[in-house]
């Protein structure tokens, strides 16, 4: 061994050789900026959800009573072929604007959950019917399992029925993130007119609410889902 190797053994507590000083630097540096890379990205998506509240928000203040081509009511929860109370107030708003005129064409949608028998958006069209509208100005999409495959699945019965713009029907909550998923599809334009009275009653119920869609917002744009 030179003189030099038996040297650096030597000041070695254990006799080896020493390592080199940046050697040991490298992965803490490396962790130091994973750490701040993480937290940059979370400090990203949270202000992107913030910045989604406030649309939604906002957008669940509007109540958009526009001419258009159709109607879509966003299916909720039915009840072995009955609407629940939600799907039922949705529908009585979506009745309503149809008997104003509004549109000629009534879209419900959403499909089967627990009971493969019926669907959200067939028990819609059900009940709008026996309330009155004509069955050739009812479509139902009844396959979306979630907003946003009803929202794909609407956007492809409008453009194949020559069919650009609607009124979206759902809870004020939901509105935003409906109109950017049919704009999304090339729908538009798209007015928003949230059921009267969907909003939850105490200040926390809301903040949950709309903290829930905006999430849903931001990963959709995200693409995560």
């Amino acid at each position: 061994m030179s003189d030099l190797a038996e040297q650096r053994g030597a000041n070695s507590p254990h006799g080896e050789l020493d390592t080199m000083p940046g050697e040991s630097a490298k992965p803490r540096l490396l962790a130091r900026l994973g750490l701040a890379l993480l937290i940059a990205l979370a400090v990203w998506f949270a202000a992107f959800v913030a910045i989604a509240a406030v649309q939604i928000v906002h957008t669940s203040y509007l109540e958009e009573i526009q001419p258009a081509d159709a109607i879509v009511v966003f299916g909720a929860a039915e009840y072995s072929g009955h609407p629940s109370p939600v799907l039922r107030a949705r529908l009585d708003h979506a009745l309503e604007l149809f008997q104003r005129g509004i549109a000629p064409v009534v879209i419900t949608t959403g499909g089967a959950a627990a009971d493969p028998s019926y669907s959200e958006g067939g028990v819609g069209h059900d009940y709008l019917m026996h309330h009155g509208v004509p069955e050739s100005r009812l479509i139902a999409e009844t396959q979306g399992r979630d907003t946003a495959e009803s929202a794909v699945r609407v956007a492809v019965i409008m453009h194949a029925n020559g069919l650009h713009s609607c009124v979206a029907v759902s809870d004020a909550y939901h509105v935003f993130r409906i109109r950017r998923l049919l704009e999304h599809e090339g729908v538009g334009p798209v007015y928003a007119a949230p059921r009267l009275d969907s909003k939850p009653h105490s200040w926390t119920q809301r903040a949950i609410a709309v903290l829930r869609e905006a999430a849903s917002y931001s990963l959709w744009k995200l693409g995560v889902t």
